[in-house]
């Protein structure tokens, strides 16, 4: 995970918008705010994504 993922995933979660769970809405909201990196992360790397969100860890 690149500093500019880990970077627009605490902006998408400091927003409180969407649940961070939700990856369909966190993909939204990623596209709409021109996060694009995210969108493509999230995509190609879902389980990486859900095991930073559910334990901080980067791996």
């Amino acid at each position: 995970m690149t500093d500019t993922i880990l970077e627009q995933i605490m902006s998408i979660r400091d927003s409180g918008a969407v649940n961070m769970l939700s990856l369909n809405e966190v993909q939204r909201l990623a596209y709409e705010k021109g996060y694009y990196e995210l969108v493509c992360y999230i995509e190609e790397h879902r389980r990486e994504y859900w095991n930073f969100i559910m334990t901080g860890e980067e791996k």
